[in-house]
Parts: structure tokens; C-alpha cells; sequence
């Protein structure tokens, strides 16, 4: 089955006798920054269930913003704000997660069918069979691509073979491990702390461990996002560089290393030969993944992993 990828938040929702339970993927409790979801939740047809979706900020046009999510976090406008529900793990102390998929979602979709109208929530559907086509749709669409799982395979946590990310663009999650600071034009970088600065270093972790280089970021901020991205890099600043091996040349000239527990999300081109991201342009930061968690991704649709 093929779902539409979301630009936002996975979280699950945890019902128990009316108390509701925002969580992230580590399991923390982030019910205090999606009060209206939660409250939203507490009004479906259930004494206790446990829910996985994604909360996202929908805009007018049908597509889902990452952007808009994290304004909507920093107090901005929660307009369009909804949880978009894909699976059914528990459901009135019966436990459904060795159930097949589909029958989850039979099963989510009559729950969210009787919930009273009006609510911010939302049942992912999805359509059978014919994943190349449904994908050239997405991306007709200018949608960020799908999601495809397995057939008649039970709920599996952390990451699994049966659920496949299919992206229609290049996107990656980076761990931050240092900037570059802003140079005036004809003049050195400027230096003082809590200004802005020129770029990102980032990189990604290997199997063994390691934080690899994978190049700079330097577009995609806004003056008042680089100044508060800014305070938060001079918050975690050390001497020594976390990528192994370091990096060396022009691109990392004058560095200032931080601790690698920042996560960004950054739109690309591509791979160059050397391993680095080609035309890289920042989108956000993730406060929702652990730094460690993070990997260098294969688009599956580049690769032909859709087609077979």
C-alpha cells in the first residue's frame, strides 16, 4: 500500500480513560506543544488506544509545510495544524499490532470515521498496488514523495524493511558539528558571538559510529533565523572537531566546531563522488531525532528500489 509522505512531525497518541499523550519517536512527552491535538484526541470514540501519525501544518493548496510546522512551534499561527493518523497499534484493551496493516487501518479508519466533525485530525488513506504510478502522481503533485509498507505485515517499531520511503526530491537529515562564520564583502569574517555566520558544517553518522563529513549548508536562512540559529551553535561550541576523518580545504576554512546534537533538514541536488551534498539549501531543524540516529539516506526512487 502507498501512503502520501508528510512534511512534519511522527508522533504517536497514547488514549488512556480520557488522558492524552503526545510522544516522539525516543518517547518523550511533547503533549504541551500540541495541546489542541491532544485535546482533539480525548474526543474520539475510544477508552484507550495507541495511535501513530504525524502532526503536520496542511496549507490551502493540499500540501503539507515543514515550514510552517516549525513556525507554528516557535508561537506563530497553528492554522492547518492536524494529526494525521496512519496505524492502530491498541484499541480498547485489544492489542492489534500483530495484526496485518491492513487490518489496522481498516480498523483506524472506522475509529476516525465516528470521531465528531470538525476535529484537527485526519485518516491517511491509501491506494493499492501500483506504486510507480501512484509515486509520478506525488511528484506531479509537487508532493515530497511516498510512503510504501508491506502488505499484510504486523506493527514493527524503529526502522523496518516493510515501510519504504520513497522521496520525489532530495532530502537528507544532518547532524551539525560546526559553521563558518559571515564574511562582509571586503572584509574578514566577523567573529563576535551571537551574530550570524556563513555556513553549516554537517555531516552524518556511519555504522561504526563516526560523524562523516558531508559539507556545508549556506542558503535557505532568513536574517532572523540565521541570528537565532546563531545563539544556539555559540551554545555548544568546543575546540575540538567531531567529524572523523576532519575535513580539510577551502569549505571549512577557520571552522568553528559544536557539538554534533544539533539536526537540520536540508533539500539537495545530489551526491558528489567525494561524498558531499551538491546545492544543499537549509529547511529546518529537527528537535524531534536524536543526532545519533541520523544516516546518510538512499533515494529509493533514484535507485530503482520503486520499481522493483
Amino acid at each position: 500500500m502507498h501512503e502520501i509522505k508528510l512534511d512534519g512531525y511522527r508522533l504517536g497518541c497514547r488514549i488512556d480513560g480520557g488522558a492524552v499523550t503526545m510522544l516522539t519517536r525516543q518517547g518523550h512527552d511533547w503533549t504541551s506543544s500540541f495541546p489542541e491535538l491532544a485535546a482533539a484526541a480525548a474526543r474520539l470514540p475510544v477508552r484507550a488506544a495507541l495511535l501513530d501519525g504525524e502532526a503536520a501544518v496542511m496549507l490551502a493548496d493540499g500540501h503539507s509545510s515543514f515550514h510552517a510546522l516549525q513556525t507554528a512551534l516557535a508561537g506563530g499561527a497553528r492554522a492547518g495544524l492536524v494529526y494525521v493518523v496512519f496505524d492502530l497499534m491498541h484499541l480498547d484493551g485489544e492489542d492489534l499490532s500483530s495484526l496485518p496493516i491492513e487490518e489496522r487501518k481498516r480498523r483506524l479508519a472506522d475509529v476516525i470515521r465516528r470521531a465528531p466533525d470538525g476535529l484537527p485530525l485526519r485518516y491517511s488513506d491509501h491506494a493499492i498496488g501500483d506504486g510507480p504510478a501512484v509515486f509520478a502522481a506525488a511528484c506531479r503533485m509537487g508532493l515530497e514523495g511516498i510512503v510504501s509498507k508491506q502488505l499484510g505485515t504486523p506493527y514493527r517499531p524503529g526502522r523496518s524493511g516493510t515501510w519504504l520511503k520513497v522521496k520525489g526530491v532530495f532530502r537528507q537529515e544532518v547532524v551539525v558539528g560546526g559553521f563558518t562564520e559571515r564574511a562582509s564583502r571586503g572584509r574578514a569574517p566577523a567573529a563576535a558571538a551571537g551574530g550570524e555566520f556563513g555556513a553549516l558544517l554537517c555531516g552524518t553518522y556511519d555504522d561504526d559510529g563516526r560523524l562523516i563529513f558531508a559539507g556545508k549548508v549556506g542558503t535557505g536562512f532568513s536574517s532572523q533565523l540565521a541570528g537565532d540559529i546563531r545563539r544556539r551553535l555559540d551554545q555548544h561550541r568546543r575546540a575540538s572537531c567531531p567529524f572523523d576523518p576532519r575535513p580539510s580545504g577551502p569549505s571549512v576554512r577557520g571552522a568553528l566546531w559544536v557539538e554534533p546534537v544539533l539536526v537540520a533538514e536540508v533539500a539537495f541536488t545530489g551526491w558528489t563522488d567525494e561524498g558531499l551534498l551538491r546545492h544543499s539549501s537549509f529547511l529546518g531543524l529537527r528537535s524531534d531525532k536524536p543526532a545519533r540516529e541520523v544516516r546518510r539516506e538512499v533515494n529509493a526512487a533514484r535507485t530503482g528500489t520503486a520499481r522493483r
